[in-house]
């Protein structure tokens, strides 16, 4: 099953999914007013600031722990594992990638991604509402468990940039590190490669076909077999990398920590240049 769901495919379905808008922005506005202005009837708003990471300290966006992730999960009234949920965000799903791989993480395993958003759905002429649905009920509820998808950390990135291929999704001047707006260190992980994930996606916001991000990873130099691993700036964006490849059907590893974790230690390599 693709991890990506159309706006007719949702339509279509005989079980209504458990929704969940994860706008959000790096530098502000705050989603939540977006979803405020209009969501998808039946959606839940999911803080990915609060509900998808844990507090600053290593990484900008550590992984949250299990406690908060299992409060969410019974707001939005999720009851087992299987229960189906799709995640969407304004358009190019970089922040609904981050609940998606997360959700996983956590032990869901029926978890998909609107392709293009909130945006395709309008575009597709569906209605938005200003009503909140009410906090799930289920009797108990699913608890979530980490570690039901492998992650990186530093010395896992290092190695996988030494000997496979450790895609960084950041734009290419911060990978050069000729301008770092969030991080106290510029450049990159030596023997990263830069593959941006803006790429990924077409103007309006849906992902490209499978062929075509099969084409572009192996441009990159990800080949059949090759250990992929994949970060950014603090875990979000990386997240939509491994989206993207999981598309293409190729398997990749985050290093949820990313950048924003990698120079936190002096003795860590920096490289820069593209």
């Amino acid at each position: 099953m693709s991890p990506l769901i159309t706006v007719e495919e949702l339509r279509a379905l005989d079980t209504a999914p458990v929704l969940a808008d994860v706008t959000w922005n790096l530098a502000g506005p705050p989603g939540k007013e977006a979803y405020d202005a209009g969501h998808l009837p039946g959606a839940y708003f999911v803080d990915l600031d609060t509900e998808l990471a844990g507090p600053p300290g290593p990484g900008r966006h550590p992984l949250p722990d299990a406690t908060t992730v299992t409060a969410t999960f019974r707001r939005l009234g999720i009851a087992s594992a299987d229960t189906p949920v799709v995640v969407y965000d304004a358009a190019t799903s970089m922040s609904a990638a981050r609940a998606w791989w997360t959700f996983r993480y956590f032990g869901l395993t029926n978890v998909r991604v609107l392709d293009g958003g909130l945006a395709a759905w309008q575009s597709a002429g569906g209605e938005l509402t200003t009503e909140v649905p009410p906090a799930g009920e289920v009797s108990g509820g699913f608890v979530a468990t980490p570690g039901h998808l492998p992650v990186l950390d530093a010395q896992g990135a290092a190695a996988v940039a030494a000997g496979g291929i450790l895609l960084d999704a950041r734009a290419p001047e911060r990978f050069a590190g000729e301008v770092e707006p969030m991080d106290p260190v510029a450049g990159h992980i030596p023997g990263a490669v830069n593959a941006p994930t803006g790429a990924n996606v077409t103007e309006s916001g849906h992902f490209r076909s499978a062929g075509e991000l099969r084409d572009r990873f192996a441009g990159l130099g990800v080949t059949d077999g090759a250990e992929v691993g994949v970060y950014c700036g603090s875990g979000v964006t990386a997240a939509h990398e491994a989206l993207a490849l999981e598309t293409a059907g190729i398997p990749a590893t985050v290093y949820v920590g990313s950048w924003s974790e990698w120079v936190t230690d002096p003795s860590r390599p920096v490289a820069t240049g593209r």
